[in-house]
């Protein structure tokens, strides 16, 4: 155990976490050089498509020590986890950082401090990590290493000595950081109590193996002999496969104390498995279901909520079971089963933000084939209804209502009538911005738009060597707000060089309404929406106007409307084809030509009053992407 060190790199978005990964890999002779690629731990088509990290990927490799302490001396086995950088998969790093004992902090020498570098170094110390500070990227023409030291040194108070520079591109420092490893992260401790335990922190579907958990081995240790129970879910297992990961599947006759590896279950029934469950050794004496969870690792809270369901009605079992592995693969997804009267039957889904919902929806569509509708994003409100006797109350859930008598609300179609209600409670965000200094104003502005309450603003550098200081300004927001193209307005007004961070904290009474859509007089369910009623009108008008765009016009007038209740507060109209009925006429009195107009519009009420106007899937996309 002494000769284990295991570790995870953290960073902001874009700071070089996969490519320094990379010649980690490359330098240990974990993989070849020939099958190395650019970010060959981002296995998904998506990652590497964008150049985002959107799952924690783990890798096992050996180094030989080569630094100057002789007391270390000898050949270690480093357990490396990559995890994401964007905010929206900031709970990927909570699972990292439960399953190790150091972090590499990079920083990008190009960008400096960043807000997610703040948050992820909040999560390593608040998890007692020992954490190895690196400046990456230090060979480009742009980089300020000097710069960039002072920020670290005065935001997180590391000594000059401590911080490496390195480049993942290139491979320089990379042999100082593995060497830095060895000396500064402790070995795992050694337990004395005799039991067995294993942290699951991730997991996946394989096709042949079934449920694959990746675990830590915190206690004890397994061999594939013996039988298994899943302390969380009650679970019994005899596993079909144990090993590590170098990145690919590594089979071993046993996992010792310490060391990080794989579970392949074959468990078909996905939610047998949960990330974040504790693995012990199943017991004739019934003493395992004794041993407790360790601690450590927090569920997720989903912060945005969408439905989704398939464009055709025959393809739900399909798209179930695609679900139901995804979630094996993403347990930040959340999913509950319901019925539209206009959708058919799909999911109402809990996601961590709008990339998360845009990211589920093309790998669903990519790796399950499968054509998907979604409704408009919302957050989770909290709704006080007037009276108490719910028979009176057509289609509430009544397992929504909590002991105070509020009842959860996740979409539009779920809100009740203006009258039942007697006030709605909003969730709220604690949001920090990261921003240079001229950017302050902008960003403020921005804010308080979004109906921001301004909390405080502090310099996170004082020296006056620095050309350019950082502030982070704090702000409590709407969350619902946050999730509404904030992201992007806040890049745009700082041309790139703010950043965010926000974690959700409380519920406060708000003016919520709900928004139906009308097309042809007909509501769209899937198109309505909840939002604050004085974005309301302006909102609906975006998307009515948007709307008359996108579905394809018709033989018949097509009214869209925005309506709170029974009051409209936008509308457009499709204008309907118009044929010209009066083309063969070449002469005569006009009232042969109004016989054939008249003719004309009785048809085209007729038609009003019985057709449908099918929305194309572009249609809900704009609506998820609307301002």
């Amino acid at each position: 155990m002494q000769n284990i060190r295991n570790f995870c790199i953290i960073a902001h978005i874009d700071h070089g976490k996969s490519t320094l990964a990379d010649r980690l890999l490359e330098v240990t002779e974990t993989i070849e050089k020939r099958k190395l690629k650019d970010r060959t731990l981002d296995t998904l088509e998506l990652e590497q498509e964008r150049g985002i990290t959107i799952k924690l990927q783990t890798a096992r490799m050996r180094h030989t020590y080569s630094g100057t302490n002789p007391e270390f001396s000898g050949e270690y086995i480093l357990n490396l986890i990559d995890t994401p950088g964007h905010v929206d998969f900031s709970y990927e790093v909570s699972r990292s950082v439960a399953a190790c004992e150091g972090a590499l902090l990079l920083v990008d020498a190009t960008q400096g401090v960043q807000a997610q570098t703040l948050s992820v170094m909040y999560k390593a110390l608040g998890a007692d990590l020992t954490v190895i500070p690196v400046i990456n990227k230090v060979d480009l023409p742009s980089a300020d290493v000097d710069r960039t030291k002072i920020e670290m040194m005065e935001t997180f108070g590391f000594k000059e000595e401590e911080i490496i520079s390195a480049s993942g591109k290139s491979g320089i420092g990379v042999t100082d950081i593995l060497n830095a490893i060895v000396e500064r992260i402790p070995a795992p401790k050694v337990s004395t109590n005799g039991l067995t335990r294993a942290l699951i922190f991730d997991s996946f579907f394989h096709e042949y193996k079934g449920a694959v958990a990746l675990i830590r081995i915190m206690e004890g240790e397994i061999n594939q002999a013996q039988k298994l129970y899943f302390v969380g879910t009650g679970t019994i297992n005899k596993p079909v496969e144990i090993g590590y990961l170098n990145p690919s599947l590594l089979p071993q006759d046993k996992i010792i104390e310490g060391e990080v590896g794989y579970l392949a279950t074959g468990l078909k029934d996905l939610r047998q498995l949960h990330v974040g469950d504790t693995v012990t050794l199943f017991k004739d004496d019934q003493s395992h279901t004794e041993v407790g969870l360790l601690v450590g690792y927090q569920p997720p809270k989903p912060m945005v909520f969408a439905s989704l369901y398939p464009v055709e009605a025959n393809d739900f079992p399909d798209f179930q079971e695609a679900i139901e592995k995804l979630a094996l693969n993403d347990s930040s997804l959340t999913y509950q089963k319901e019925s539209s009267q206009a959708l058919g039957t799909g999911f109402v889904c809990g996601f961590l933000g709008l990339l998360h919902v845009e990211i589920v929806q093309e790998r669903l569509d990519r790796e399950f084939n499968i054509d998907l509708i979604s409704t408009n994003p919302t957050v989770e409100f909290k709704v006080q209804l007037t009276t108490s006797d719910y028979s009176k109350i057509p289609g509430i859930n009544t397992s929504r209502i909590d002991e105070d008598g509020f009842l959860t609300v996740r979409m539009a179609s779920e809100f009740p009538e203006g009258s039942l209600i007697k006030q709605v409670l909003e969730p709220w965000v604690k949001l920090e911005v990261f921003t240079p200094e001229e950017y302050i104003g902008e960003v403020m502005t921005l804010c308080q738009q979004s109906r921001g309450l301004y909390q405080g603003m502090e310099f996170t550098t004082q020296t006056a060597e620095l050309t350019v200081r950082h502030a982070v300004i704090k702000y409590h927001i709407p969350t619902i707000e946050i999730i509404l193209n904030f992201f992007d307005k806040l890049k745009s007004v700082s041309h790139g060089y703010a950043s965010m961070d926000y974690t959700l904290f409380d519920y406060r009474p708000a003016a919520i309404v709900k928004v139906g859509i009308l097309i042809n007089s007909e509501e769209a369910e899937a198109l309505s929406f909840l939002c604050h009623a004085d974005a309301a009108e302006r909102r609906a008008r975006q998307l009515v106007e948007k709307l008359v765009e996108i579905i394809p016009k018709q033989l018949f007038k097509v009214p869209i409307q925005g309506a709170i209740g029974g009051k409209v507060i936008a509308r457009a109209d499709i204008q309907a084809y118009r044929k010209d009925v009066t083309a063969k006429l070449y002469g005569g009195d006009e009232s042969r030509k109004r016989k054939l107009l008249d003719k004309q519009k009785k048809g085209k009420k007729k038609m009003k009053a019985i057709g449908r106007v099918e929305i194309p899937k572009e249609a809900f996309m704009a609506a998820l992407k609307m301002d």
